[in-house]
C-alpha cells in the first residue's frame, strides 16, 4: 500500500492549469486566499513572491513554488511593486480561449505558469495542508522537477492532440515532486502533520494496514502487533505525528471513504457500512451521524445536490 497515492486518490487531489501569464516592465498582481493550492512555475524571466508577514521571495526560470490552500498572496515583477487585484473577466477569457493573460506596461519578459491543486470537500484527510509555508523549489535542486517543468512548457508551447490530458497529467506528476521535495526537507522530528508523519516508519506503517484494511476490526492492540512494536510505543509515536489516536484516525478515514460512497455510488447503506468496518448498519449510523451532522440517508441527497461535476470516484 503506497499510503499517500491512496490518499491522494480518495481526497480527490486534482491539479489543473489556471492560466498562463506573460509580464513585462512594472506588474504585480494580488490573489485572494482559495480552498485550492496555488503552484506557480517560472518558465521565462523572474518572479517575485509576496506573502503577509514574510520577506519576498525571488522565483527564477525552471524554479516553481506552492502555496497551502488559504493562502492569501501576490505575485509581482519586483519587490515594492504595487499590486492590482486579479480582473477575473479577462482571466475566465484567456481560460475560454486557452491564450495567456498578459500584464505589465511593457513587452512580456517573464512568463509563469498558474496552476491549482483542489480536493475533494467531503474528505477530511489533510494532504495539502500539511505543506506548512511556501515551498520553493529551484531547478538546481531538483532535476527531476526540472524535467517535469520543461515537458509541462513544451506541451503548452505546442498543443497537439492530447494535450489537455497531457496536461493534467503533468500537473499531477508536479505534487508528487513537492511532496518529495517537502519530506526531504523536514527533520523526522518533524509532527503535527499528516506528510510529516510519513517520515515515522512506525506511524507511516501503521497507516499503511488502516488504509489497506479498514474494514478489519483493528484495535490499537491488534495494529501494535501488525507493525512489530508495543501498544504504548504506537499510541506515543501516532498521537506525537498526528495528534490523535490510531483509533481516532481510522474512524476518520472510514468516514472519508463512507462519504465519498455515498454520494458517488447507489450502494445500500448497508453494504457500506460493512465495507468500512461496521458490523450493523445501526452502528455505522450513529458514527456517521457524529463525524458529519447528519445521518447517511439524509446526507447522501444533500450532498448529491450539491456535488456538482467533482470527479466519482467509485464510478
Amino acid at each position: 500500500m503506497d499510503v499517500l497515492a491512496e490518499a491522494l486518490r480518495v481526497s480527490g487531489a486534482r491539479g489543473a492549469l489556471g492560466v498562463v501569464l506573460k509580464a513585462g516592465g512594472s506588474w504585480g498582481l494580488w490573489l485572494d486566499s482559495s480552498p485550492a493550492a496555488a503552484l506557480h512555475v517560472v518558465s521565462r524571466g523572474t518572479m517575485w513572491l509576496h506573502v503577509p508577514g514574510g520577506k519576498p521571495l525571488e522565483v527564477q526560470a525552471g524554479d516553481a513554488v506552492l502555496l497551502a490552500p488559504g493562502t492569501a498572496h501576490g505575485i509581482a515583477g519586483g519587490t515594492r511593486t504595487a499590486m492590482g487585484s486579479c480582473d477575473r473577466e479577462a482571466t475566465a477569457q484567456a481560460l475560454t480561449d486557452g491564450t495567456a493573460l498578459h500584464l505589465g506596461s511593457a513587452p512580456a519578459e517573464t512568463e509563469v505558469l498558474v496552476l491549482r491543486y483542489e480536493q475533494d470537500p467531503e474528505v477530511s484527510t489533510p494532504v495539502f495542508t500539511s505543506l506548512v509555508g511556501p515551498v520553493h523549489v529551484t531547478s538546481r535542486e531538483n532535476t527531476r522537477l526540472s524535467m517535469v517543468v520543461s515537458l509541462l512548457t513544451a506541451e503548452l508551447a505546442h498543443p497537439q492532440t492530447g494535450t489537455t490530458a497531457a496536461v493534467n497529467s503533468i500537473v499531477d506528476l508536479l505534487l508528487v515532486q513537492f511532496v518529495r521535495v517537502w519530506l526531504a526537507r523536514h527533520p523526522e522530528s518533524h509532527s503535527g502533520s499528516w506528510l510529516g508523519a510519513l517520515r515515522d516508519p512506525v506511524v507511516r506503517d501503521a497507516l499503511e494496514r488502516l488504509h489497506a484494511r479498514p474494514e478489519h476490526p483493528w484495535t490499537t492492540e491488534s495494529l501494535a502487533t501488525a507493525t512489530a512494536v508495543s501498544r504504548t510505543t504506537l499510541s506515543r509515536r501516532f498521537r506525537s505525528a498526528l495528534g490523535q489516536t490510531p483509533g481516532a484516525y481510522l474512524t476518520q478515514w472510514r468516514m472519508d471513504l463512507a462519504s465519498v460512497r455515498l454520494r458517488d455510488t447507489d450502494e445500500p447503506v448497508e453494504s457500506i457500512s460493512g465495507a468500512v468496518g461496521y458490523a450493523s448498519p445501526h452502528a455505522f449510523s450513529r458514527a456517521f451521524r457524529r463525524a458529519r451532522g447528519a445521518p447517511p440517508g439524509e446526507y447522501r441527497v444533500r450532498v448529491r445536490a450539491e456535488a456538482g461535476a467533482w470527479p466519482r470516484l467509485f464510478p
